[in-house]
């Protein structure tokens, strides 16, 4: 009687033991969970926002024919809004790339403001509609190392949507950028915004693409991001000239 006594005490304290060390594993399992958790959060975090650093800008197809086609947005609108976009590239240091489909015929060439961009790749296609369809333009921008593409091209149903599935089925993030792009109806460009959806594109507008980039006011270049708004948003620009009035009448008043 006593010797089974002394076995059911022995395996008494090594249950107590046991679960000790799995209490105390489980908490240890636990706490390393909850820290991969964070990390994860944090990255996703990260990677849920543009990052400049890893980023190229492709204009596709902004010609002064085909945008004269534009009709679910005013032409001025993505004539500006490209503008915007060419100017967000320059101050972020984004690499930008440039094509036309056929710019000696009816779809004319490239805007002023995108065939003079002093750091663009112009790549010439050879009568492909999809330009991901040109090696030279893939090499292009397999040439610039960045995995996320911001994409813009009117039509955006042919020349925005085209490449956009391509470099998402070769592995891309691409960002489609709506109202720098246009097509010729509003049924058009809600189909497109369909498919592009469907395909895994992220669809944006210029304005908050550039907010995007910017990241933050605390940078040198912020003046000239607020100039961007200023001139997309005309009623920003207001309310910073206004306050740059009342600020400048407020200092001299504490001057005097």
């Amino acid at each position: 009687m006593n010797h089974m006594k002394k076995l059911m005490a022995t395996a008494l304290v090594l249950t107590i033991g046991v679960g000790i060390v799995l209490g105390s594993s489980a908490v240890s399992t636990v706490n390393a969970k909850s820290n991969d958790n964070k990390a994860n959060t944090q990255n996703q975090q990260q990677l849920a926002l543009i990052d400049p650093n890893d980023t190229a800008l492709l204009l596709v197809d902004p010609q002064s024919g085909l945008l004269q086609t534009v009709k679910d947005l005013d032409v001025p609108t993505v004539r500006g809004n490209v503008r915007a976009l060419a100017k967000m590239a320059e101050l972020a240091n984004i690499p930008v790339i440039t094509t036309a489909s056929v710019p000696d015929g009816p779809n004319g060439p490239l805007i002023p403001e995108v065939k003079d961009l002093p750091n663009a790749t112009f790549v010439p296609r050879h009568g492909e509609i999809n330009a991901w369809d040109d090696p030279d333009f893939v090499k292009a921008v397999e040439a610039t190392g960045k995995k996320t593409l911001i994409i813009a091209g009117t039509w955006s149903s042919v020349c925005m949507t085209f490449p956009t599935l391509s470099a998402l089925k070769a592995g891309y993030k691409v960002y489609s950028v709506i109202d720098a792009s246009g097509t010729y109806s509003k049924m058009s460009s809600d189909i497109t915004l369909t498919r592009i959806v469907q395909a895994g594109a992220v669809p944006v507008d210029t304005v908050s693409l550039v907010a995007e980039v910017q990241r933050t006011w605390n940078r040198s270049d912020a003046g000239k991001f607020a100039a961007i708004y200023a001139e997309r948003v005309p009623n920003y620009g207001l309310l910073i000239e206004s306050y740059q009035e009342a600020y400048g009448a407020g200092q001299k008043a504490v001057t005097k």
